[in-house]
Order: structure tokens, then sequence, then C-alpha cells
């Protein structure tokens, strides 16, 4: 029987004969990624995971309740500031109480699952944007006056400091840092995980003072007082420390991307615009100078209900405009108001947006496309609330806690340890308060007590923090970001985005620890008291 003919063998007339190269074998590193990929990609769908990660609970809950599993323990209440003596016992959720928890709260779980409205209010600025052409124009304009070596730096760079903005990273800049990528040929699940990384696993830290940091300043203090009453540290306590991680984390997270996640990824082979490239059109650079000018009269808004003293928009009490104030307290509703104006200021510039109707379409229309999103929330709301509910995640933090307190280490593996213990307990606990308000009466006098400042306490705590957020399937945005990858691939689900973070998440948590340690052992200062 002949050998059948191979294409690649084939002589073209008027050219030479070509081989086809076999595509270059992967290394270790890539194979376990795509290993990981696959495999997590063939589990259900999340919301099915969840819905058996909730009986999984049930049953656990029940264990732990029939042995009488409790734990006893100090926290700091962040309301009254006063150390209290708590006692948090396993709790069943197949007794007479837990049975009517789950029945009677399904509606109020899904009401106070805070993501669900933030994400809803960001995206009706963020739709009226998309929907009259302001977000393409803009990621074009930033396209043409960044250097394209430093897109990845900037898109980073703006990822950590958009923390000030608590949720707004999430729900605006990666997705546009996806569609930037896209824009210049470069692969978008690429700038999706880039922008990812630097929103979430460095989440803790920034060059500005931001709502998270008052709290978790007022709890360090609280703790302090138990063993120094006249010791306090105020809000820039870990400003130089702060400073330091987010230059190096800018640098490492970009290196990263470009030379480890995006050679992984490939060329992108799906659906491209079809303006990459374009030069923008006389009615598109008319559209951003109305979006400009929009801007101006949203800042200057904002301003005049901001900044005057006993502004509306400063606490009531302290006059305090940063931390807990009406204005920091709903940024996300500034914002949204932010994209809606602008937005609405390039429709009417550029004529894409016509009318009022318009931009009530363009509003409908993004809060439509959450639909399944939405869904797979509400699955989320229910397991986080009966979870919350059997208490079983602060049983794991005082019985981890206490075992890392009575393991008789020095201050310097302590402090490690510490970081290793609120890194792992964020995969379950994500919330920064909650754990801090446990750890906190805990690790902070016990470290003082071996000579660490309570600021290397503070730190080591952000460090802790930080990385896992990027894998944490109890992150309340990672099924946003899975969401956000299907629109570049179809098939994209939690595997996916775990192993796109994964070598994100080991390296910064590797090299964050480093830096830690270097701090503290050539004594530099964290912060600027």
């Amino acid at each position: 029987m002949a050998k059948a003919a191979h294409f690649d063998d084939i002589d073209v007339p008027g050219e030479t004969k070509k081989k086809r190269s076999a595509p270059p074998k992967k290394k270790g590193m890539e194979r376990v990624l795509d290993t990981i990929e696959r495999v997590g990609n063939k589990v259900p769908h999340p919301a099915i995971i969840f819905v058996a990660l909730i009986g999984i609970v049930m049953v656990l809950s029940h264990v732990f309740y029939l042995v009488g599993a409790s734990v006893t323990y100090e926290t700091i209440n962040p309301e009254t500031h006063q150390v209290e003596q708590t006692t948090s016992a396993a709790k069943s959720l197949l007794t007479g109480e837990g049975l009517r928890f789950m029945f009677a709260g399904v509606v109020q779980h899904f009401m106070d699952f805070n993501a669900v409205g933030v994400i809803i209010v960001a995206m009706l600025g963020v739709g009226v944007a998309d929907a009259a052409g302001l977000v393409g124009a803009l990621i074009r304009k930033l396209v043409a006056v960044a250097p394209a070596r430093a897109l990845t730096y900037i898109l980073v760079f703006v990822g950590i400091l958009s923390s000030i903005a608590a949720d707004a990273g999430y729900l605006v800049l990666i997705p546009l840092a996806a569609a930037a990528y896209l824009t210049v040929g470069r692969h978008p699940l690429a700038g999706l995980a880039a922008s990812f990384a630097g929103v979430a696993a460095v989440f803790t830290v920034n060059i500005l003072i931001k709502p998270l940091d008052g709290i978790l300043t007022e709890i360090t203090n609280d703790a302090i007082h138990i063993m120094a009453p006249d010791r306090s540290i105020d809000l820039t306590a870990n400003f130089w420390f702060s400073v330091a991680s987010v230059v190096m984390l800018t640098i490492i997270v970009s290196l990263i991307s470009d030379k480890l996640i995006e050679p992984r990824l490939g060329p992108y082979t799906g659906e491209k615009p079809a303006t990459t490239g374009a030069k923008l059109s006389p009615e598109e650079s008319r559209g951003l100078k109305f979006a400009f000018w929009g801007l101006v009269g949203v800042l200057v808004f904002f301003g005049l209900l901001a900044l005057p003293p006993g502004a509306p928009l400063r606490n009531p009490e302290t006059g305090a405009l940063v931390g807990d104030s009406p204005f920091m307290n709903g940024l996300i509703v500034a914002i949204t108001i932010l994209f809606l104006v602008t937005g609405a200021a390039y429709g009417i510039g550029a004529k894409t947006l016509k009318n009022s109707v318009d931009v009530i379409k363009a509003m409908e229309k993004a809060v439509a496309g959450l639909g399944g999103l939405i869904f797979l929330l509400f699955i989320i709301s229910q397991f986080i609330a009966l979870f919350t509910y059997t208490n079983m995640a602060t049983l794991a933090a005082v019985k981890v806690g206490d075992a890392l307190e009575h393991a008789g280490l020095g201050a310097l593996p302590l402090l490690i340890g510490f970081v290793l213990v609120v890194a792992v307990l964020d995969l379950i606990m994500t919330g920064a308060i909650p754990k801090w308000a446990i750890f906190a009466p805990v690790f902070v006098p016990l470290l003082m007590r071996l000579n660490v400042d309570p600021e290397a306490v503070l730190a080591a705590y952000r460090v802790g923090d930080g990385p896992f957020n990027a894998i944490s399937p109890l992150n309340a945005y990672f099924a946003l970001i899975v969401t956000f990858a299907q629109k570049y691939q179809k098939d994209a689900g939690v595997g996916t985005v775990v192993a796109l973070m994964l070598p994100y998440v080991i390296v910064v948590f590797a090299v964050w620890i480093a830096l830690l340690v270097a701090w503290q052992v050539l004594g530099l200062p964290w912060g600027l008291g």
C-alpha cells in the first residue's frame, strides 16, 4: 500500500519545498500549568461546585456540633475598640435552628452580599461609557501615548493603586487591560491576568492611604494597648514598606506576565477589533474633548461636596474625608457617575449617542449582560452566609493561631509562620478585617514581647492577606474574572484562571516574604511615624 502523501512534503510550483516546524516543547512549569488548567476546567460549573460545598459544610457543621467543638479567644470589637473575651462554638446547619436560618434567610443572604450591588451599580456607568465608545477610544489613546514595552507596568501599577477605590479595579481596570492588550495585538488574557494580579494579589498595600488602612490601624492600636496603653501607631505606620512593596511588586508582576504568562498563552487567534491600530477619527477626538469637560464637571461637583470643611461627604463627627466617611463609603457611586457623565458626554461629542433613550438602553444592556454572573453570585452568597454561620472558619483561625503561638519559635520564624497562617486561612476567610480582629490581640502583644515592632506585625499581616486573593474561590470577584476570560476564550473556566494566576501567587508571595524579612533584619523604618 502506498504511503499517504503529507501536505508538508508537497511541492508547490514557484515555491521552495517547505516543512512545518514542530511546535516547541513546553517546559516543566508550562506543562504543570496546562495540567492545572485542563483538570480545573473539567470540574463542574462553579454554581454546581458551590452547591456541593454547601452540602459538605452542612455535614461537617453537624459533625463538629456533635463533638462540641468550640474556642475561647480575645478579639477586638472594631466598633467599640474594646478587647472582648469571645467563645465561638460550632453551629450545625442540620438542627432546627440551622434549618430555619437556611430557609428564612435566602433572600437576606443575597441582599447582604455587597458584591452584587457594587457590580450592578458600577456597570450602569461603565455600560454607558462602553456603548458610547469612550472605553475603546481611551484604550487606543493610552496605547498611542504609552511606550509599548511599558504597557504592562502601567496597567499593573494602576491595578495596585486601584485599591484606594475598593472594588473599582475588579470592575473597571481588568476588562480594560484585556481590551488594551487586544488593541496592540497581544493576548487579552495576559492583560487580564497582569491587572488581576495587581488588583487582587497586592491589594493590601498602596502608596496612598486607603479606607482599609484606617480600620486595620485602629485594630492594631487596640491590640497594642493590651501591653502598652500609652503606645499607638498612625495611618502611615507601614508607609515606607508599602511604597517599597508597590515598586517591587509592580516590576515582579509585570515580568511574570511578559516572560511567563504571555509566552505560555501564545498568539491570540480569536476575534480582533476592526479598529486595532487605527488612529482616532475627528469625531472620536471631539468626543474625548467633551468627555474631558464632563470629567472636569464631575470633579468640581464632588470637590464642592467633599473638600470644604464641614462638606456633606465628610465624616459629620470627625470631619475626616479619608477612612470612615460618606465619600469613601460611597466611592463606587462617584466612579459610576464619573463613567456615566463622561460616557454620555463622549457620545454626544462623537455622535454615538443621540439622546437620553440611547443612554438608558446602554445601561439596560449592561445590566442584562450580568444575568449569569448574578445567578452565580446568588449561589456564592448562600454558601458564604452558611459557612459563616457555622463558625468553622473562626474555629480554624483560632486553633491554628494558638498552635503557632505555643510553637516556641523565635521572633523572625514566628513572624514568617504568622504570614503563612494568614495566607492559608485567606483561602477560606477572605475578609481582611475579621481575620485581623482575631489575630491582632494574639500576635501583636506576643511579638512585642519578643521585641518586634507592632508596625512589623501589621506589615506581615498585609503580606499574608494579599497574594492568595487571586486564587481564592471565596473571593467575591473570582467568578467575575472567569466571566471576563470567557469573552476571549469561550471554554475558559475556573482552571483557566487558576493556571493563569498561580505563578503570580507563588512568586509574589515568596518575594514579598523575602522583602519583609530583609526589612525586619535591617531594621528599616516601616512608616513615617
